[in-house]
Parts: structure tokens; sequence; C-alpha cells
């Protein structure tokens, strides 16, 4: 996706053009206008980088459970998940865990 911004919305906002998409992915998903996933893209950062910059932001709120996720953040990475089949980026659950006693 591109987005073409003018030099001069860029400087009239004292912002670079990073942050001039992640402020506008946010205020976008705050309309409810584009998904959490979409934000995130938009915004260049993993959904779960995204998740965190909005905590920050106090845009959302902390879950009280440490276990609970953002509803939002569940479904993006459920939708990752099956993109991920959709391209065959899949592993047999046996192999998932070759290796993982090896020492360097």
């Amino acid at each position: 996706m591109t987005i073409n911004l003018p030099i001069e919305l860029l400087e009239t906002a004292q912002m670079t053009a990073t942050e001039m998409l992640r402020e506008i992915a946010i205020m976008l998903y705050q309309q409810q206008r584009i998904s959490w996933e979409k934000a995130a893209q938009l915004s260049g950062m993993t959904n779960d980088d995204f998740y965190q910059f909005l905590l920050n932001r106090n845009i959302i709120n902390s879950p009280t459970n440490n276990d609970d996720e953002n509803n939002d953040l569940i479904l993006a990475s459920l939708h990752t998940s099956l993109q991920q089949v959709k391209e065959n980026k899949i592993y047999p659950i046996n192999e998932l865990w070759d290796g993982i006693d090896s020492t360097n």
C-alpha cells in the first residue's frame, strides 16, 4: 500500500511520514473504519507493537487479568494464522519443538 503525503502537510504538522501514517491509522481504527490488522499494517507496525503503542498512548486499556488479551489483537492473530495456513506456511506439530533442547 502506498500513500503519498504532501511535503507541505508534513512540514506544517511537523511530523515524519511514518508518524503521520501512524496517526491516520489510529484515527481510522478509533472510528471503526478499518480493522485492527489494517491499522497496524498502515502504521507499519506488527499487531503486537501496534497494541503496545495504543496501550502507551492510553487509547486502549490494559486487561485487568494478565491472561486476558484485547479481542482485536486475538482476532488479528487468528487472521494472520489463517493467512499462513492459506499460504501453506505451516509446520507439523511434531516438528515445532525440534532442537529446542539443543545448546549452541
